[in-house]
């Protein structure tokens, strides 16, 4: 049931994804950076202190706010070993065929139309930057993260491209 009295917790879910993500070890300026890397040669003025800018923009949309919540809890739930079976081992083993992680990642990816969803592709298929960092441990869950990562980056990409089309 909605409750007509409750105030969807903007400021809180972005305080949940920023933490959530530092504590897993993302720093805000690589995201920015990866996000540089991906345009300066469309745009050769462009600054990492303006990808940075437009990501602080991006991580305040309610829709990457929701599904970066749930992505981020899906990891940590399952790295805990709290996440019943099939699905506990599914996402602990990343399986190639379970796409709910890329699912989740490209309605990011999307609020930027089919540029976000271009850019979101070409990062999910050449890993660089701090989306390798994350898919290449071992030691973490980290099925959900490196396509949030890389939805965030398409994302900064599509709003730049959209701010200086």
């Amino acid at each position: 049931m909605d409750n007509k009295t409750y105030k969807y917790p903007d400021t809180k879910a972005f305080e949940f994804v920023t933490a959530a993500l530092a504590k897993r070890g993302v720093d805000l300026h690589e995201l920015a950076n990866d996000a540089y890397e991906l345009q300066k040669e469309f745009l050769p003025d462009l600054t990492v202190a303006d990808c940075y800018e437009e990501l602080l923009t991006v991580l305040h949309k309610r829709e990457l706010l929701n599904n970066a919540m749930v992505a981020l809890e899906l990891d940590r739930l399952t790295e805990a070993g709290l996440i019943q079976e099939p699905l506990q081992s599914i996402i602990t083993h990343d399986l190639g065929v379970f796409g709910v992680d890329e699912a989740l990642a490209l309605q990011i990816a999307n609020i930027y139309g089919t540029i976000g969803a271009t850019n979101f592709g070409y990062v999910d298929r050449v890993k660089s930057g701090i989306i390798k960092k994350f898919d290449t441990d071992a030691n973490h869950v980290n099925t959900f993260i490196d396509d949030l990562l890389g939805a965030i980056i398409a994302a900064v990409c599509g709003k730049i491209a959209h701010r200086y089309a």
